[in-house]
């Protein structure tokens, strides 16, 4: 155990000293090639302003223009080789140190801003050509200098006119800012640009709370900076390693380069290996513990399995069986138990199968009992709906004619002459008596006639928001407060739009005249895959249990002799039972009544056009 646990320990240092040491190496590998990348970008630069400042200089009209001071012409000349060649800033020079003309590129877009007449002289790589100074490349300059109040990469080369004088000189620029940024997508790392003196010109780090003076070198450090030694920098609480080098455009220093990468993965990675090859060793010895615990058993497995499979049967788990196979007594015993229980579990799985089937009939009658029961009770409202409906629409025809009369000759005798007062109230409460008599007749009319569904595919929202906008004026005289919660996706159903608004307002109706004193009224609006539910809740008085079976009966009403027929939930429940729907009820004394009305998206065939009562 002891030289187990040892052999671990010493294996683990070993490995994790190896991977570790790996990772170091490409880390520093990696810091070189990304130096090695953002020098060669700037090089790759400096030749393309070389290349465009030929293009430029040869342009012809270019040398004319330059020894003319006409800045207009030279716009016209070189802006569409600015802007074709993807140039940051121009500037052309005079011989005598003054700026002809500038054009400076917007950050962020292809607009150009012009200057003229500024001292450019002050650049150490213009005054090298006007002296028609020259080095071992020729006569063109590089430099970083501060142009329009950013720091650049400049250019310059002289302009000479045909005969081979100078002219005046052209310098382009690209500014850091953009420069490092490309710079950095290339290297995959952090770029500083330095000067001589070791301060820093630009980078691609965001600042430090320490300043960026953490990646600025002393002057003699900078003048002998050695590109073979990293550095360890601490930005943002974490590690950090620079590689420092010189920065040679043209075989000339212009100041120092730099690339920062994070080196904490590294010591996370050597944590994370030192834990894992940790972890292995432990698991393997751990494994050869177990392993000999499990051959110290082997002998007295198949006994105690045995007895552990005899105890779960005896539990009545018949599902267990032994698994022991052999030649020996052990395993005869074994087989023969195992069959003794396969037995019993076929035996009690036919039971449990007989007992599920009879469940099964027995709740499928249930369910075809309440059918029967529903339809049953369905045919018998229907039929009571028909006969009364019959009985009614000749009952009103006979009694509206005798009622018309009697409403036209109490009309006649208004119309005498000489007729005192008592006389003329008498015959006006006769009128009035006979046209509330005609307009109940005019409802037992509506409820006996037969009408047909229109269906159509309709928003169940748009049908009950009509109710609403036509019953709002009726809510607000009776001090009720209206509530409504819709869904926010169109509630689409086959249904008569006419004939529910008459269901919804008739509900409405009825719960507003429920709260005398005031109340809530909650309309809502439901969807299902399968039904589109209607809600309406008072706050009313409530219906008694015992008259919750009959507010469906014609006829049956509680409010006071002249204010109602009781025909409207009769009329209203025979509209939703054609469109295959249902309305139920819920109702608590003292706390209100909710009637819900369920419509099926897609109603039975059979129901389709059918007559309502």
């Amino acid at each position: 155990m002891l030289l187990t646990l040892a052999v671990a320990m010493i294996g683990t240092y070993v490995v994790t000293r190896l991977v570790t040491s790996s990772y170091r190496e490409r880390f520093v590998n990696q810091l070189y090639e990304a130096g090695r990348v953002a020098a060669d970008g700037v090089v790759r630069q400096e030749r393309e302003h070389l290349a465009t400042l030929r293009l430029m200089a040869f342009t012809e009209g270019v040398a004319d223009a330059l020894q003319a001071g006409d800045a207009h012409a030279l716009e016209s000349l070189l802006l569409p080789l600015a802007v074709n060649n993807g140039v940051e800033l121009v500037s052309a020079v005079g011989v005598d140190g003054l700026e002809v003309l500038t054009l400076a590129r917007q950050p962020g877009s292809d607009q150009y801003l012009a200057s003229e007449r500024q001292p450019l002289a002050h650049f150490s790589s213009v005054t090298q050509v006007l002296q028609a100074q020259a080095d071992r490349q020729g006569d063109k300059f590089t430099e970083i200098a501060e142009a329009v109040s950013a720091e650049y990469l400049i250019t310059t080369a002289p302009v000479r006119s045909e005969a081979g004088q100078l002219a005046g000189v052209i310098m382009i620029g690209t500014s850091l800012e953009s420069l490092l940024a490309e710079l950095k997508a290339q290297a995959l790392a952090d770029v500083i640009v330095l000067r001589p003196s070791g301060a820093l010109i630009a980078t691609t780090l965001a600042p430090p709370n320490e300043g960026y003076s953490v990646v600025e070198l002393a002057a003699d450090a900078a003048q002998g900076v050695d590109p073979a030694v990293t550095r360890d920098l601490r930005l943002y609480g974490r590690s950090f390693q620079a590689l420092y080098a010189p920065l040679m455009v043209r075989q000339q220093p212009l100041g120092v380069l730099g690339v920062v990468l994070p080196s904490s993965f590294v010591v996370a990675t050597e944590s994370t290996s030192r834990n894992l090859i940790s972890l292995i060793f432990a698991l393997m010895t751990v494994a050869v513990i177990v392993l000999g615990y499990s051959l110290a058993r082997a002998i007295a497995r198949p006994i105690l399995r045995l007895r552990e499979v005899s105890q779960a049967v005896a539990a009545g788990r018949l599902d267990q069986q032994t698994g022991l196979s052999g030649s020996d007594e052990i395993a005869d015993l074994a087989g023969a138990f195992d069959a003794m229980t396969l037995r019993l579990r076929e035996r009690t799985s036919e039971a449990a199968r007989l007992y599920a089937e009879s469940l099964q009939r027995n709740e499928a009658l249930a369910q075809m009992n309440a059918q029967l029961q529903a339809t049953q009770q369905q045919l018998i409202h229907s039929e009571k709906m028909a006969a009364i409906g019959q009985l009614t629409a000749g009952i009103a025809h006979d009694v509206r004619n005798p009622l018309a009369n009697i409403k036209g000759l109490a009309e006649l005798l208004e119309q005498e002459p000489g007729l005192d007062d008592a006389l003329r109230q008498s015959l006006a409460d006769i009128r009035g008596n006979a046209d509330r008599a005609n307009r109940i007749f005019g409802d037992l009319m509506k409820f006996a006639r037969q009408s047909k569904l229109e269906l159509t595919w309709a928003d169940v929202r748009t049908t009950v928001e009509t109710v609403l906008r036509l019953t709002s004026y009726q809510v607000r005289q009776a001090r009720v407060a209206l509530k409504t919660d819709m869904p926010s996706g169109p509630a689409m159903a086959l249904h008569d739009p006419q004939a529910i608004q008459q269901v919804v307002v008739n509900l409405v109706q009825n719960a507003v005249q429920a709260m005398p004193d005031g109340g809530t009224l909650r309309v809502s609006v439901g969807l299902t895959s399968e039904v589109v539910a209607i809600a309406v809740q008072d706050t009313g008085v409530g219906i008694p249990p015992e008259n919750l079976n009959r507010v469906f009966d014609p006829f049956f009403t509680t409010k006071p002799v002249g204010e109602g027929t009781g025909l409207g939930l009769s009329v209203s429940y025979g509209i939703v039972s054609h469109h295959g729907g249902r309305i139920q009820v819920e109702s608590v004394i003292g706390q209100g009544t909710t009637f819900t009305v369920l419509l099926p998206v897609h109603p039975p065939q059979t129901d389709l056009g059918a007559s309502y009562v």
